[in-house]
């Protein structure tokens, strides 16, 4: 195992230096949150693959594939389609908006007033999916030195709040970009096709599964159904992922690299169930699903080729969790706490020192929060029910019909913010019900209260159209650099 534990230490190391080197890069606001918004389309469409791609996408992926078969590509499949959905029909007006934040696109839309409840609720969601990816260090830090659950939470941890905190954004792109060329690498170029080869080829594969290994839809229609209403319209509206098209140098950048990550979210779904039905043959009576991955790469791989494959997995979860850290330390801070004391900010290099701040104290908070929680997927779907269910209406609403108030986004968020929480308590956090009826109260309470309300006033609507097409924008770059491809 040395020259594994050498690929991994190595691979560690290198992201503690990309944050120092994002430090010296991140002088302004602009630059620490959002990357100077300078992205080239190779670089926004790798970093934006990277963060949707996470540890659940990785480990949960193949664990879908070895209790379902092809079908549990479904849920990475899903989010590839989000994402893909996204970037053609509303990227390009978000990156035009110039904004940090999702509250802020409210305020602008609806004339203020919706900020610290969309806050609240988009940092409760931003919150739990840091959580979910920093208790997913756990696992693999167990396969590779046989590590207590706390240490490899606090170490995998560590070393993403320190690269975060040091150089924001810029950090975080470059260290992503790196571990989407190593997922790339590790779970298409490697693990797949030995996966394949060790269980004996499709043909293989077919002759020892059931049928329903093999059928698209085998996963059930009511499961592909919820996965559609979780992710998919999760993936328009998570701050997380916004805050990544607000780093595209442009409209254009941000729909065709935004296209392009999508696509290959598609690959990565196919690629991640074939393992698993690949691991369903070498390996049918495993104690739990989400073992396949570690079990597969602990058992078949080469030495040296299972480090990288770690270090991919690795990758999955650190670009999820630095993308989701430092997306709940912005809300946290620009959304809520800045409202609240209700204070003008100061310059942009007190306003970097602040973010930087946010990010280490929310970081904190998610470390000891993971260490406290053991179930992945309840947090993991509690975060995207509380996005979903609060906010998807008065975000698209207000993108697509001009009628909807502010009265009626803050109705929407409360009522389905509330309900879903409600019926979770009733049904249980894993039911369907609580996404279901809360998405259905929610639009109920956005059209009603909006209809029974004075509409939005005309000027704020101007001003709203206007930043839709690029203009009336404040400048956020003071000094041009030359954008990274």
């Amino acid at each position: 195992m040395a020259i594994d534990y050498t690929v991994i230490v190595v691979y560690l190391l290198g992201m503690l230096a990309m944050g120092w080197w994002g430090m010296r890069r991140a002088k302004s606001k602009s630059e620490f949150l959002v990357a100077g918004r300078r992205l080239g389309p190779a670089m926004y469409s790798g970093t934006m693959a990277a963060i949707v791609l996470g540890g659940a996408s990785t480990i949960g992926g193949v664990g879908l594939g070895y209790q379902y078969g092809l079908s549990g590509a479904w849920m990475v499949f899903t989010i590839g389609l989000g994402l893909l959905a996204l970037s053609v029909f509303f990227s390009a007006r978000i990156a035009r908006l110039k904004v940090y934040t999702v509250s802020e696109m409210l305020d602008l839309r609806y004339g203020g007033r919706a900020g610290v409840i969309s806050g609240v609720v988009m940092w409760a969601y931003t919150l739990m999916l840091a959580v979910t990816s920093t208790i997913a260090y756990a696992t693999i830090f167990d396969v590779l030195f046989d590590m207590n659950r706390t240490v490899a939470i606090v170490l995998g941890g560590s070393i993403v709040v320190a690269y975060s905190t040091l150089g924001g954004m810029w950090s975080i792109t470059l260290t992503d970009m790196v571990q989407f060329v190593v997922k790339t690498i590790g779970v298409l170029l490697l693990l797949l096709p030995i996966a394949v080869v060790k269980a004996g080829g499709f043909g293989a594969m077919k002759d020892q599964l059931p049928t329903s290994y093999f059928d698209p839809l085998g996963i059930g229609g009511e499961t592909i159904f919820t996965y559609v209403l979780i992710y998919t319209f999760g993936m328009l509206i998570g701050q997380d992922i916004w805050q990544r098209v607000f780093t595209a140098r442009s409209d254009r950048t941000a729909k065709w690299g935004g296209t392009v990550a999508g696509t290959y979210c598609l690959a990565y779904a196919l690629a991640g169930a074939v393992i698993g039905t690949a691991a369903k043959v070498l390996y049918p009576k495993l104690g739990s699903a989400d073992d396949a991955f570690a079990t597969i790469v602990k058992d078949e791989l080469p030495v040296g080729v299972r480090g990288l494959v770690l270090a991919a997995a690795l990758a999955a979860v650190m670009s999820t969790s630095s993308g989701a850290l430092i997306a709940c330390a912005t809300v946290a801070n620009n959304d809520i706490w800045s409202r609240l004391r209700g204070k003008a900010t100061g310059g942009e290099r007190d306003e970097v020192a602040g973010n930087r701040a946010f990010i280490l104290i929310m970081g904190v908070g998610v470390i000891g929060t993971a260490i406290a929680l053991n179930n992945v997927v309840e947090a993991l779907t509690v975060a995207y029910n509380l996005l979903v269910g609060g906010l998807l209406v008065p975000i698209l609403g207000g993108l697509l019909w001009k009628r909807g108030t502010v009265h009626g986004a803050l109705a929407s968020v409360v009522v389905g913010g509330l309900a879903v929480i409600g019926l979770m308590a009733g049904y249980g956090i894993l039911a369907n019900e609580p996404v279901y009826y809360g998405l259905v109260l929610s639009l109920a309470a956005y059209v009603a209260v909006s209809l029974a309300t004075p509409a939005t006033d005309e000027a704020v609507l101007t001003a709203w159209r206007e930043r839709l097409a690029g203009r009336g924008a404040p400048e956020l770059v003071s000094e041009p650099v030359p954008a990274p491809q």
